[in-house]
């Protein structure tokens, strides 16, 4: 089955990013939601980013035009999936609400059409168990924010088949990104060494070892990170960090995946990041 139809699943940061994504390398993209505010909230994003691509001379008037009418939108599930050719998943880390959707888009969609999952963290394998063909489930994790991040992190599930592993790496090459193929294992590759420093960094920053903009600048400069381990978890989001790590301790028991608490209390306290404008730094 050729991929042309794409349908997101979760009009949030990363949903709206892939849809974004897609769409300008000349997929069809559908993005859906329970929520319609956030559904216009979404197109905003994508009608303002498609602007600042044609101010930096990324993409020409009629490319962004183009892009733009290959982005649409639903509150139907049913009928954003039943057209799809592959349907990314892009909602909150929680097993059971993800579960429940690939149950529903067993029901609304080809036995062709491949069901991804942007999980961080989850197990791809126990994902795919709600459905009757695992065959076709597989996880592609993509990193925020989605436009300017050229890793996909293809996470193959114990049932996941070749066919659906080799239609996923294509289909992010077609996004001109890159892919690693990943086991199913907790954390997979990615956020089992990111959450790692990014924990560790908190702890620095709770112990007064050093200011957030000295310990990013020291990964900065010193390791040659493109950004800081906090300014990064502003960009993921606190509580999407927290629930990582959460996960992560839950599965290994190992203090390293333990959340500090300065991480908790600003979660408690709404300091979730750039999207809620305040959390290890402040944001406009």
């Amino acid at each position: 089955m050729k991929i042309q139809n794409i349908t997101i699943i979760g009009a949030g940061t990363m949903g709206h990013g892939i849809a974004y994504s897609a769409a300008v390398s000349g997929f069809n993209a559908t993005i859906t939601d329970t929520s319609a505010d956030r559904l216009k909230l979404a197109m905003l994003h994508i009608e303002t980013a498609l602007e600042k691509g044609v101010s930096r001379n990324k993409l020409t008037p009629d490319e962004a035009k183009a892009t733009r009418e290959r982005i649409t939108t639903s509150s139907s599930l049913e009928d954003a999936a039943g057209t799809a050719q592959l349907v990314i998943e892009a909602v909150p880390e929680n097993l059971e609400l993800k579960q429940g959707i690939f149950r529903s888009l067993e029901e609304f969609t080809d036995s062709e059409c491949i069901l991804a999952s942007n999980t961080s963290s989850l197990s791809i394998t126990s994902i795919a168990s709600a459905i009757s063909n695992p065959e076709r489930v597989i996880g592609l994790h993509f990193f925020n924010p989605v436009p300017a991040m050229k890793l996909v992190e293809v996470v193959w599930g114990k049932k996941t088949s070749q066919k659906t592993l080799n239609a996923a790496t294509e289909f992010v090459a077609a996004l001109n990104k890159t892919s690693i193929t990943v086991k199913d294992s907790p954390g997979f590759a990615s956020s089992r060494l990111g959450v790692i420093l990014g924990l560790e960094a908190m702890r620095m920053l709770e112990q007064g070892v050093a200011t957030a903009e000295d310990i990013d600048t020291a990964m900065e400069l010193g390791y040659n990170h493109p950004i800081g381990p906090l300014k990064l978890t502003d960009l993921v989001g606190l509580d999407v960090r927290l629930a990582i790590a959460d996960h992560l301790y839950a599965t290994f028991g190992q203090d390293t995946y333990a959340a500090p608490q300065i991480l908790r209390d600003y979660v408690k306290t709404g300091k979730l990041g750039k999207k809620s404008g305040k959390g290890f730094y402040k944001w406009d």
